[in-house]
């Protein structure tokens, strides 16, 4: 008897997913969010936290076992090409004139969560490692879980409150830039210690990463550089197969080496050149068609691994579940304003880094879904640390619109314009974003106070 033919399934699967996933990002949208925190909240919900608990005949007629290696093969494309342009985004040069604040936040936004992290793993290893899992990978991957940074997120909440360009914003960008290359990097080196049976193996597998990261930046990086200038000429369709093909292909290297898949199309995107117009062109049809059509499909895998059910009848593991929440913002929030802080940055800008610091969205559900992948991570820990991730992510935009209002208030220059509200155009003549305003007066305010300090450091020095 011949097997089912899975067509059929997925041509009802990938349109109510997609369309689904789509209805969720409007109405956060709506609500103030980002888009992103609809699509994983309405992801989650195809699972069994809500559909499968009212209909699980609904959720098995819409998912059908035939269909979910290839929802998961679909999403995991949308992954590859998500990372590849993660990486692509993440502009260093946003480090010039920031570099020490942004080095110091982010090693503290970093340092903090792994030391908590660590504390709280090594509490919950005995109720919540999966069998056969080793201390130092369980320990390891939930410090690292801690201190992410979602770098696309981050970006999305600064654009949509006019905060680009300002000294607060560039400032974020590029603290949130460092602490993403660190916190991949320290993944990759989990991933290797959990994948590795001795520590022979592991020397070899970061060994075998190291000369892939110098052979993409020493090599690749100057042919890609090369090849951008002529590829102006060519068909943007051969340049979009040529970046596809190598996401791909950096994708397999990775994978084969043994610090996954996802850190290949990563560094693929940094080594990418920027500036080209054929190349801009290129990524924004691959952004287009993936993050909107398979990304989703990600998103529901997540759901379908997220069961909140197995922790509702218990009040032990909602504690274990507040328990991860409070050690999560303590370590990357208070980590990064106290970065911010001994850096020379004020109380309510240190408090504004250390509120999108915490942003974990999308990157940290990629984390956990490679940690459960691993077998480091159970079910139940999983869904905490979901919740966690959208809890946190949530939280950034409500805490960035209080800690400006306050910021507005104590400003007697702008006492009588109210905040701007995400997308919302002021009444102010121009339509002008007050918020951005604001900073810009405070920028020019310390640079006039700096000029003045060293027009006087004579006199004082006399």
């Amino acid at each position: 008897m011949s097997a089912r033919d899975p067509l059929p399934d997925l041509l009802i699967a990938i349109p109510v997913v997609i369309l689904v996933c789509q209805a969720g990002a409007q109405l956060f949208r709506r609500l103030g969010q980002p888009p992103v925190i609809g699509e994983i909240t309405l992801g989650i919900m195809l699972g069994p936290s809500l559909l499968g608990w009212i209909s699980p005949a609904a959720q098995a007629w819409l998912f059908p076992d035939s269909v979910l290696p290839f929802i998961g093969a679909f999403g995991n494309i949308g992954l590859l090409a998500f990372m590849f342009l993660i990486g692509l985004e993440l502009d260093l040069g946003t480090l010039r004139g920031h570099r020490g604040t942004a080095v110091a936040v982010s090693q503290a936004s970093i340092a903090l969560p792994l030391v908590l992290g660590s504390l709280l793993a090594l509490a919950m290893f005995g109720s919540f490692a999966p069998p056969g899992v080793g201390r130092l990978p369980f320990v390891l991957f939930i410090a690292v879980s801690m201190s992410i940074t979602a770098f696309p997120v981050l970006a999305r909440v600064l654009t949509d409150r006019g905060l680009v360009g300002t000294r607060i914003g560039s400032l974020a960008m590029a603290c949130a830039a460092v602490d993403d290359v660190t916190a991949w990097c320290l993944l990759a080196a989990v991933v290797a210690v959990s994948t590795s049976g001795s520590p022979a193996e592991a020397l070899t597998t970061a060994a075998l990463a190291a000369v892939f990261l110098a052979a993409m930046a020493y090599v690749l990086r100057p042919l890609l550089a090369r090849w951008s200038r002529r590829a102006e000429r060519t068909v943007d369709g051969v340049v979009l197969v040529v970046l596809f093909s190598g996401l791909c292909l950096s994708a397999l290297a990775t994978d084969r080496i043994g610090v996954h898949a996802l850190f290949g199309a990563f560094v693929f995107g940094l080594v990418t050149p920027r500036g080209s117009m054929v190349v801009e062109r290129c990524t924004a049809r691959l952004r287009a068609f993936s993050v909107p059509v398979l990304l989703p499909l990600f998103f529901v895998s997540t759901g379908l691994h997220t069961d909140v059910s197995l922790l509702a009848g218990d009040p032990v593991q909602w504690l274990w579940a507040l328990a991860v929440l409070a050690v999560a913002m303590l370590g990357k929030w208070g980590g990064s304003t106290a970065g911010a802080r001994l850096a020379g940055q004020s109380w309510r800008d240190s408090l504004a880094i250390g509120a999108l610091m915490n942003c974990r969205g999308l990157t940290e559900l990629v984390v956990l879904n490679l940690g459960l992948e691993l077998g480091v991570i159970g079910p139940d820990l999983f869904t905490m640390l979901v919740l966690m991730a959208l809890i946190t992510t949530g939280l950034t935009s409500p805490a960035l619109s209080w800690i400006r209002r306050e910021k507005f208030r104590g400003s007697a220059r702008t006492a009588s314009v109210p905040p701007a509200l995400d997308g919302a155009k002021p009444a102010a003549a121009g339509g002008a974003n007050p918020e951005r305003e604001q900073e810009r007066n405070q920028d020019r305010d310390q640079e006039r106070d700096q000029e003045r300090d060293q027009a006087l450091e004579p006199t004082t020095a006399r």
